[in-house]
């Protein structure tokens, strides 16, 4: 939902930085790569207690994240590196949840395994729906220019990275917070099958 506003603050500072980047012969798939170990290292942070400190990784993967497609605008694009970015935030949203698991499994087991759930199926419909929209030479530019057709909703990266933001704050509430934003991630996972009901009609 706050995809769209962040890009405008966002992107004219990190296309410059990109350029920069790209000048000096980085390849967006490196900064994929770097950002995609700074995510796991805040994971692993979590894990061992250390939530707090967790941040710094955590903030510096998520700035890492748009910064590879301003590298890749400045230099060459690649399908592999659409492909890899994808793939690298999921990962990464996949492991922070589990880093939380990881420290406290009492407390956190349930509420994490619901986040996940509710992660898993908002990437099925985002990713189903790309691909649909590819097979029918769909474009959208609301997101800038993607690798894949992205589909807005209640919750969106933005979002997603300010509630992990939120429970490396304050570790405490994590099953409280994962069980309400895991519901909204299913909200917007029903909101993009009733889209692809109206876009994608039979026949």
């Amino acid at each position: 939902m706050l995809d769209g506003v962040m890009r405008r603050l966002i992107a004219p500072p990190l296309d410059r930085l990109g350029i920069r980047l790209a000048a000096r012969g980085v390849t967006a798939d490196a900064v994929t790569l770097a950002g995609l170990g700074a995510g796991l290292l805040a994971a692993a942070m979590v894990a061992f207690g250390a939530p707090g400190l967790a941040l710094v990784p955590l903030l510096a993967g998520g700035v890492a994240d748009g910064l590879d497609g301003a590298v890749a605008r400045a230099g060459r694009k690649t399908d592999f590196g659409g492909y890899l970015d994808i793939v690298a935030d999921f990962l990464v949203y996949g492991a922070v949840p589990l880093g939380f698991v990881l420290m406290d499994p009492a407390a956190n087991g349930a509420a994490g395994a619901f986040l996940l759930t509710s992660f898993y199926v908002n990437g099925a419909t985002f990713l189903c729906f790309a691909i649909l929209a590819e097979r029918r030479k769909m474009e959208t530019r609301a997101r800038g220019t993607k690798s894949l057709y992205f589909t807005g909703g209640l919750l969106e990266g933005t979002e997603t990275i300010a509630f992990f933001v939120a429970i490396c704050l304050w570790p405490g509430l994590f099953a409280p917070l994962a069980w309400g934003f895991g519901a909204l991630c299913f909200v917007t996972a029903l909101s993009r099958v009733l889209l692809a009901r109206r876009v994608f009609p039979e026949g």
